[in-house]
């Protein structure tokens, strides 16, 4: 399937979470069997142009399509998790939100010293989630340099930020406004 057919995949719910905002579902996507083999696809041949040697995701969509262009390229997953979620020593990192702050944490062994890591996520909003987890990783010593997306909501300037941050953003589609 081309972008424009995965485009039509997704599903724009107006004024949520708040009016004036459009909410962009990925719901339909992943639940449609041939939108999300082609969306896995394409990021895969991204992510092996990067010379990816691992996929990093952010819970919980990052899981979802992160995991699956691992297994597409035959390569591991490492987990970034929301905090407590983990039964063993973690590290951490906490990150402003639009209203208050968050935190991200992982396993530090999940990657090695050096190994290119390439960050997977459905949506670029602000990027503010993509960062700190592009900070964790490299605290446990990933070469993080590129970060993969479905939709980029390009208004919103996440890319840019990602760009200041040392991330080379690619995306699969675009989505103006918020």
């Amino acid at each position: 399937m081309t972008p424009d057919e995965l485009r039509a995949l997704i599903r724009t719910v107006p004024d949520f979470p708040k009016p004036g905002i459009q909410f962009r579902d990925i719901t339909t996507l992943i639940g449609h069997p041939q939108g999300l083999a082609a969306s896995v696809r394409h990021l895969a041949e991204m992510a092996r142009a990067c010379g990816a040697q691992k996929i990093a995701g952010m819970e919980a969509r990052g899981f979802i399509f992160g995991a699956a262009v691992a297994v597409e390229l035959g390569i591991g997953f490492a987990p970034v998790r929301k905090p407590g979620k983990l039964p063993i020593e973690t590290i951490g990192v906490d990150y402003a939100l639009e209203y208050g702050t968050d935190r991200l944490e992982m396993d530090p062994a999940a990657v090695s010293d050096g190994e290119h890591v390439v960050i997977v996520d459905d949506l670029i909003a602000t990027g503010g989630t993509a960062i700190a987890a592009a900070k964790l990783l490299r605290m446990a010593g990933a070469r993080i340099d590129h970060a993969l997306f479905v939709i980029d909501l390009p208004d919103l300037g996440g890319a840019t930020k990602l760009a200041s941050a040392g991330l080379e953003v690619r995306t699969l589609l675009d989505f103006e406004g918020n």
